[in-house]
């Protein structure tokens, strides 16, 4: 399973000349990658123009709609953006939810996704505040269970879900989260995606998946200097990066350090049966 590597460029840049010497200083930097999978998620605007600069770089969006199209101002369909070469867009990152967006819009909006054949990555994540009040986990379970309400019976519908944990007090901070604890928080997500998602997947006895299973991303202050810890240390799949994204040789170094990184094919350590024990975080223990 090779990592997939997201650059969320959010509002940025502001002119077209930036996006292309950008995008492409991006993709002659990683022409020779082999075992990494690289998307950019621009602004909308641009989603056209980077459409036609061919390279393996893959596309993306960082938000849709619930609806195909009709009387919505301001809104952008999720036909749209396949018809402009997207494949993937970002769902509920936690910017979205400061400005109102609710884990029913988000629900719609992943459903809409899917219904379109875009492979959605549903940002979950607590705040600072959550996490040393000890509901980090509390927090993660409720975003998934209420992001994918009436989706989880169809675990074929799903297949193409990734999930992406950003810890809302590490995005942009430049405080990242400690390989450790994500590492927590991965075997957390992964058995509560296990229950929720690939509840019929088979296992065997380390574990690991014989089918199908679901991509977790970190994000939150990624750089090239420990950007290889979340899926050599942690077992992440992969990476939602940001602010460094917009630095074109910052971004290379990043793919550049997960490349050669092997990771477990569907790794699902410890999910069945849900033999994970306890760990600690943030001071607490927890059982799950």
């Amino acid at each position: 399973m090779e990592p997939l590597i997201v650059a969320n460029w959010k509002m940025n840049p502001i002119t077209l000349a930036e996006v292309k010497n950008l995008f492409n200083s991006v993709k002659n930097g990683i022409k020779n990658i082999k075992n990494a999978k690289v998307v950019i998620c621009p602004p909308f605007v641009y989603l056209s123009n980077i459409q036609y600069l061919k390279s393996n770089i893959k596309l993306g969006a960082q938000d849709c709609f619930w609806e195909e199209k009709g009387a919505f101002t301001g809104e952008i369909s999720p036909l749209t953006l396949k018809n402009l070469g997207c494949e993937y867009v970002i769902i509920g990152h936690s910017e979205r939810r400061k400005l109102g967006e609710t884990d029913e819009m988000i629900n719609k909006k992943i459903k809409a996704a899917l219904s379109a054949k875009l492979k959605p990555i549903l940002c979950i994540g607590e705040t600072g505040e959550e996490r040393k009040q000890g509901k980090t986990f509390k927090v993660l379970k409720n975003q998934l269970k209420n992001d994918l309400k009436y989706l989880i019976s169809n675990i074929y519908y799903l297949k193409s879900l990734i999930i992406a944990y950003e810890p809302v007090w590490a995005i942009g901070t430049g405080n990242s989260c400690e390989p450790r604890e994500a590492k927590k928080v991965y075997l957390f997500l992964r058995k509560i995606s296990h229950q929720l998602i690939n509840s019929r997947a088979s296992y065997n006895s380390e574990g690991i998946c014989s089918g199908s299973a679901n991509k977790l991303l970190y994000g939150g202050s990624v750089n090239s200097e420990n950007a290889a810890s979340y899926i050599q240390e942690a077992n992440f799949q992969g990476l939602l990066v940001g602010g460094a994204s917009l630095n074109a040789q910052e971004f290379i170094k990043i793919v550049k350090s997960i490349d050669p990184a092997p990771i477990l094919q569907n790794n699902c350590f410890a999910a069945h049966g849900g033999r994970i024990g306890q760990s600690r975080l943030a001071g607490q223990y927890y059982s799950y």
